[in-house]
């Protein structure tokens, strides 16, 4: 459920009708609800209610915006962090840091001392080689770091290729079958506090098939490390939970998801730790847009150009992802048309052969379903600017990103006088 429906034939973010806010604002811009982040927080979180004391980390990759974070710290969230940025964030929205866990394949020795002078509550290595730096570092200040070692299952979450991350090809965790050996001698380094291990093998799963083959990898991991004497106190599961991103899909529900978690690690005896990003924050959002012009182009179906484009919402371009297209004042007639932007690139484009509402150039759309992974992964390429972003709370919004113009960003650049 979101709070984005229509009221006297307009779309509607909760109270705030989207045309005011396109109006006022402009387009293209990015529109986020309250009240459904509030909402699906909280269904997550109550989904868990068989596992004990389950510690929930928002992973901030798919929706950094600081608004967005500060609601979710406020639903009692700590945040999953990639990079010193996003921790940057997570910590300037007001969640703990000890609610903090840093994950990624690549951490800097820079961003390494970032989590330790933050003192957040874990870091999710990656790698041998990522625990004897981090040991070292926390050694030289006087520190142990908190840690779970990321094991890749080799399992398949049948998802996109390119968000797939725990088959035996991809570049995250430690092979499944080296993992004991590896956590055993990383727990003798005086630097670090092995705790407990991690997993997660993809984003956007359909089924809970994969998710429950790979966590029961990992009890087998556990009862191995224990019996080898070593100590097992947390198990990061990860997230990877799918949303509807066409109406009607039906996906498993996070009630079947908690079930299932509750049923495969009653015996686990660990603190569960989940970093769900897309389930709470996918539906939360849309991308406003105004038709540009449509465009014939032979006996097919006619562009429908928007001035919403492939910077704005890499999605389709990148994974050939769907996102329903509706209009904000629907007339009852409907079409069938490509819909795509105004990017030099044939790639830009948002939907083939979309049988979608009837639009005129000036009218008012939305692509449904962006609120994550929408404006965090937006570029200025065309040399476009990057897109707006607002909250809406009951009847009223603000804007919680500005537009950033061209001009603003050509402003940073710089010619060498040797040009002049």
């Amino acid at each position: 459920m979101d709070h984005f429906e229509l009221k006297d034939g307009v779309l509607h973010a909760e109270d705030v009708p989207l045309p005011r806010i396109a109006e006022e604002v402009g387009t293209p811009v990015y529109i986020y609800s309250r009240a459904t982040l509030a909402r699906h927080a909280r269904v997550f979180r109550e989904a868990l209610a068989g596992v004990d004391n389950p510690h929930i980390a928002f992973a901030v990759k798919a929706n950094p915006n600081l608004a967005v974070l500060k609601i979710l710290a406020s639903e009692g969230y700590g945040a999953d962090v990639v990079s010193g940025g996003e921790l940057a964030r997570a910590l300037a929205a007001g969640m703990k840091p000890a609610d903090i866990v840093f994950s990624g394949v690549g951490k800097t020795h820079a961003e390494l001392v970032q989590g330790l002078e933050a003192d957040i509550g874990q870091f999710n290595i990656e790698s041998e080689e990522e625990g004897y730096e981090l040991a070292a570092i926390a050694a030289r200040h006087g520190k142990r770091a908190a840690c779970a070692l990321r094991v890749n299952p080799d399992v398949d979450a049948r998802t996109h290729e390119k968000i797939s991350t725990g088959k035996r090809e991809n570049k995250f965790g430690v092979p499944l079958d080296r993992a004991a050996d590896i956590y055993g001698r990383l727990a003798q380094e005086d630097g670090l506090d092995m705790r407990g291990v991690a997993v997660h093998i993809g984003s956007q799963l359909s089924t809970l098939e994969p998710l429950e083959t790979a966590f029961g990898k990992v009890g087998a991991l556990i009862a191995e490390l224990r019996a080898a004497g070593c100590t097992v106190t947390h198990a990061d599961l990860g997230g990877g939970l799918g949303v509807p991103y066409k109406a009607g899909e039906n996906l498993p529900s996070p009630a079947e998801y908690g079930a299932m978690v509750a049923r495969v690690t009653r015996d686990w005896g660990v603190q569960l730790m989940f970093e769900p990003g897309r389930v709470i924050a996918g539906n939360a959002g849309v991308l406003l847009t105004r038709v540009i012009r449509a465009k014939r182009s032979g006996n097919g179906p006619p562009f429908v150009v928007v001035d919403a484009a492939m910077n704005d919402l890499a999605r389709p371009a990148m994974y050939g992802a769907w996102h329903d297209f509706d209009a904000v004042a629907p007339t009852g007639d409907r079409m069938t048309a490509h819909i795509v932007g105004p990017i030099c690139e044939t790639g830009d484009t948002f939907a083939m052969d979309r049988e979608c509402d009837a639009l005129v150039a000036g009218d008012l759309a939305v692509f449904r379903t962006a609120g994550a992974y929408g404006a965090t992964m937006a570029s200025s390429y065309n040399s476009r600017g990057f897109v707006a972003e607002a909250l809406v709370d009951g009847d009223r919004y603000a804007v919680v990103a500005d537009r950033i113009a061209a001009a603003a960003i050509m402003d940073a650049e710089r010619v060498p006088e040797w040009l002049t």
